[in-house]
């Protein structure tokens, strides 16, 4: 019933930018947050940032004054500017909406499906 696709994962040399992407899609009556997630092997999937519905953000110590989040409401995407990568950045992003869909009561979280991004030169 919805489906949520990620883009703009890749290779980038230290010092790069990325833009990341992330369209929901389906039987979707509104969203509140949005958000993006990684997860690297062996490891808890851990907040990157995310941004309500009237624009509030929140962010990782880790990539504050890097990245900044973003949305268009609508076209139900969520974006994920990242600069001045580092190789420590390197690991699958997650894609989060925590939504309604019509027929329903209560908020829900669906995911991604993830995208890589590899920081080495």
């Amino acid at each position: 019933q919805v489906q949520l696709v990620e883009s703009g994962g890749g290779l980038v040399q230290p010092g790069g930018s990325l833009r990341l992407s992330c369209a929901a899609s389906g039987n979707i009556f509104s969203i509140s947050a949005m958000g993006w997630y990684r997860q690297a092997p062996g490891k808890q999937r851990e907040l990157v940032a995310t941004i309500t519905s009237v624009g509030s953000t929140d962010y990782a110590d880790s990539v504050k004054g890097r990245f900044t989040i973003s949305r268009d409401n609508t076209k139900n995407t969520v974006y994920l500017q990242m600069n001045s990568l580092k190789p420590e950045d390197t690991t699958v992003y997650y894609c989060n909406a925590r939504l309604i869909l019509y027929g329903r009561f209560r908020y829900e979280d669906y995911w991604g499906q993830g995208t890589q991004v590899t920081v080495s030169a």
